[in-house]
């Protein structure tokens, strides 16, 4: 096997062995928590981008996005950081799931380039990359950073484990896209279903939440970094 093929293998397929067991009265805890910091989060998250470019108050509604989403994952139970295998041993995935998040960034940066051919879909894509181009850019580095790690903490730890053992990468990844409908907007809607299948499949072979963080971080700022260029280019 050669060296690419044994680290997709690492990063996306094979899991690794470990224990995540949890009696039923903790995993029925899980599944109600989940329930609820979904109904919140997803009203948060459709209050939030429904607000016009730089209007301050875009900043704290997204901050407690983010906290719905952490506070609900850490309620939930137990979450895992998780691990690969390496050359010769279990190591924690960093490197990987870096590279990964710099592929879809480029993947989706060719994408940007045909989409803003189409005039609908373009819309849907500058009106959020609006909020990074008239509100305060470190501020909104700083709240994509932070969305994305509490985003994986919660759909990639506290209701991956409360899906249980069957389907959890396509359940948790339908989830996740039905939550970002409520945004109303297609292009996110898109992102999201296309990188929740990524991380979802990290987290299945990884068995803890740090790749789906790194490779969700590293595709979100190369996003609000390098196509707001690229769509002005074009346009």
């Amino acid at each position: 096997m050669s060296w690419l093929a044994r680290q997709l293998d690492a990063s996306f397929r094979t899991p690794v062995e470990r224990d995540h067991r949890q009696s039923d009265r903790a995993f029925r805890w899980r599944r109600t928590v989940a329930l609820v910091t979904l109904a919140v989060g997803a009203t948060l998250l459709s209050i939030s981008l429904s607000i016009e470019p730089g209007d301050p108050r875009f900043y704290p509604l997204t901050l407690a996005l983010a906290a719905t989403w952490t506070v609900g994952a850490l309620l939930s139970g137990p979450l895992h950081v998780g691990r690969i295998q390496g050359r010769s041993r279990l190591g924690r995935p960093v490197l990987q799931p870096i590279a990964v998040g710099l592929v879809a960034v480029g993947v989706f940066a060719v994408g940007g380039l045909m989409v803003a051919q189409v005039p609908p879909l373009e819309h849907s894509v500058n009106s959020v990359l609006d909020h990074a181009r008239q509100g305060s850019l470190p501020l909104i580095v700083l709240i994509t950073t932070v969305n994305g790690v509490a985003e994986e903490l919660f759909f990639r730890g506290g209701l991956y484990a409360a899906i249980g053992v069957r389907h959890p990468v396509p359940i948790s990844t339908a989830v996740y896209t039905l939550a970002t409908v409520a945004t109303g907007n297609v292009m996110l809607v898109f992102a999201a279903a296309v990188l929740g299948v990524l991380v979802g499949l990290q987290r299945r072979a990884s068995g803890g939440v740090l790749a789906p963080i790194l490779t969700h971080v590293t595709w979100s700022l190369g996003m609000l970094l390098v196509l707001p260029p690229i769509m002005g280019a074009v346009l």
